[in-house]
Order: C-alpha cells, then sequence, then structure tokens
C-alpha cells in the first residue's frame, strides 16, 4: 500500500472519529455544542465573557472595548435581552456598535447564565432596581450610559430611566413591552393564561421561532436540542415571569410611569412586531417627553437578528444626534 493511500486512510479514520464524536456528544451532551458555538460566535464578535456582583446577584455578561482609545467622557452601552432571551441575542450587532465606546450586554438574573434565587421576583420592578445597581457597579454616575432594552427588557428600562434619571442619558425601547397596545393574539393568549412561548419539544421550539422571527432561522441538529432541554427546565421559571409582566397589577407599570422619563427616548420597532404590536410605541410617545419613532421593515421581533444593519444604523443616528 502506497504511503500516499496510508494517508487518505488514516484522514478518513480520523474524520470518521470526530463525526462519532459529535454525534455522541450531540446525543449525550448536546449543551456542550452550543455553549462551543456561543464560544466561536463570541471570537467572531470580539465579544469576551466575564462577571460581576450586583444586586446580590452574579451576573453574566458579555463586553466589547471600544475600537478606538474613548475619551474619558467615553459612553457606556448596556444591552438589556428579553423575555426567554439572552446577552448571544446582541452577537449580531456588538462590533458595529463597539465604533461609539464600550458596550456590555448582560443576562438578566435569573436567565441565561446568571445567578437565579428560588422564590425571588423577576418582574418589570426588582429587575429594574437590580439594574440600576448593576449600572452603578459599571461607573454608570461617572459617565454617560445609553440604555437599549428590547421587549420584556424595555420595560425594564423604562421603568429605571423613570425611576433612575440619573443612571441613563439616552435610552432606546426596542419592541418594547410594558404598555398597552393593540390586542393581537399573543396578547390574547397571554391574558387568558397561556404561555406562546413554552418550549417542551422541537415543534414547540419552532412554533416559538416562528411566532417573533418573519424569516424563520434555521437551528440544526443538535443546537435545537439543547435549546429544548434548557427551555423545559425553566419552563415553571418563565410562566412566572410572565405572570409578573403580562398579567400582574405591574404589567403597564413601564408605561404609567414613563412621563418621568426625562432622557431623549428612541421608540425602534419592527413593523410587523405580531408580540408586541409597533402601537405601543404610540403610546410610550404620549408619555415621555422627549422621543423619536424609526419603523423597521422586513422583521418581526428580533430586529438584531433580523435586520442587524438597519437596526444598527437607526442606533447610530439616534446615538449620534445633538442633544
Amino acid at each position: 500500500m502506497s504511503r500516499r493511500r496510508r494517508l487518505g486512510i488514516l484522514a478518513l479514520a480520523a474524520l470518521a472519529g470526530l463525526l462519532l464524536a459529535y454525534l455522541a456528544i450531540g446525543w449525550c451532551r448536546p449543551q456542550w455544542l452550543l455553549e462551543a458555538e456561543f464560544a466561536r460566535q463570541r471570537w467572531q464578535a470580539g465579544a469576551s465573557e466575564s462577571s460581576l456582583v450586583a444586586a446580590g446577584h452574579r451576573w453574566s455578561l458579555l463586553g466589547v472595548e471600544a475600537r478606538a482609545r474613548p475619551a474619558a467622557d467615553a459612553p457606556l452601552t448596556v444591552l438589556i435581552h428579553g423575555f426567554t432571551g439572552s446577552k448571544e441575542n446582541w452577537l449580531p450587532i456588538l462590533p458595529a456598535l463597539a465604533a461609539h465606546g464600550e458596550i456590555v450586554a448582560p443576562d438578566l438574573p435569573g436567565w441565561g447564565g446568571s445567578q437565579r434565587q428560588p422564590d425571588a421576583d423577576y418582574g418589570f420592578v426588582a429587575q429594574a432596581e437590580r439594574l440600576a445597581d448593576f449600572l452603578r457597579q459599571l461607573g454608570a454616575e461617572q459617565r454617560p450610559v445609553w440604555l437599549v432594552g428590547h421587549s420584556m427588557g424595555g420595560g425594564i428600562v423604562a421603568l429605571l430611566a423613570a425611576r433612575h434619571p440619573q443612571l441613563v442619558d439616552r435610552l432606546v425601547l426596542l419592541d418594547a413591552a410594558g404598555s398597552v397596545f393593540d390586542e393581537n393574539e399573543f396578547a390574547r393568549l397571554v391574558l387568558a393564561g397561556g404561555h406562546p412561548f413554552e418550549v417542551t419539544d422541537r415543534a414547540s421550539l419552532h412554533r416559538q421561532l416562528a411566532l417573533v422571527f418573519d424569516d424563520v432561522p434555521w437551528l440544526p441538529w443538535p443546537f435545537d436540542r439543547a435549546v429544548v432541554e434548557r427551555r423545559r427546565l425553566d419552563g415553571d421559571f418563565e410562566r412566572q415571569v410572565l405572570d409578573r409582566i403580562g398579567r400582574s397589577d405591574e404589567a403597564l407599570r413601564p408605561s404609567v410611569e414613563a412621563q418621568a422619563i426625562t432622557a431623549p427616548t428612541l421608540l425602534l420597532w419592527c413593523r410587523n412586531d405580531r408580540i408586541i404590536d409597533p402601537s405601543a410605541a404610540r403610546y410610550y410617545a404620549e408619555a415621555i417627553p422627549d422621543t423619536r419613532q424609526v419603523l423597521l421593515d422586513d422583521c418581526n421581533h428580533m430586529p438584531m437578528v433580523e435586520q442587524p444593519d438597519a437596526t444598527v444604523a437607526a442606533l447610530r443616528a439616534f446615538f449620534t444626534e445633538r442633544s
């Protein structure tokens, strides 16, 4: 047998071994492969993962340093994810935003890699106070903070900006919860006691993806299996949070208190949002003194994923406009 042929057989055997290892890990430990994929995406985005303790919780966060040496008063941009979301939702837009300064995207307490405490409250009010402490830990009282909140995170940052105006210099509500809006099927299900985002198997996962995306992303095996396993474990927690933010007396608290917001505010919505109807932006605009509104085409409820370039363009235009 020639040397070239032997090398070819060894290469095929090595490839077969790697494939078998991938299949074995995908079957037994799919979460490992999902974490490896997130690590690849973090590397590609130039983001590093770290943690800090604030408000009695350990927070897991992604950070991206400014591309150029920042001035002493360069802003800190903080990105807050939504219900069932995570810090990784922001990876598609992290590198592009780094031109303006340092970027931080945490997992909110209770979610993702951050600490969850038994019997703790993770609704709008409690999370807004935790986030205020988190911002102080990052030096928010010594430098400008641009705060972006998506969906549930939008309700949290709106409430924070109303109660702690000294911590926020610019505010972005991105398809934000916490307000009334023209009723849709999602709202009817939530008000009836349902959990439209519940995931218990691959079919319900893909059903949820179809709820929040116009162009549903492909999630191959075993990544979908890893997500399903995590979401099953989080099912009770998700329902408890949804009770607080969707059906309790604090469900509309962010928009009720929004009149106290003093920061210039961008209301950035997907025109086709089937979760938080774009009419919510109108109600927020009626309450917040200083707003501007932008509607994005060809996206549903995840603009940073479906329309990252348009999302970044809208954020840049707002962040660079004169106060």
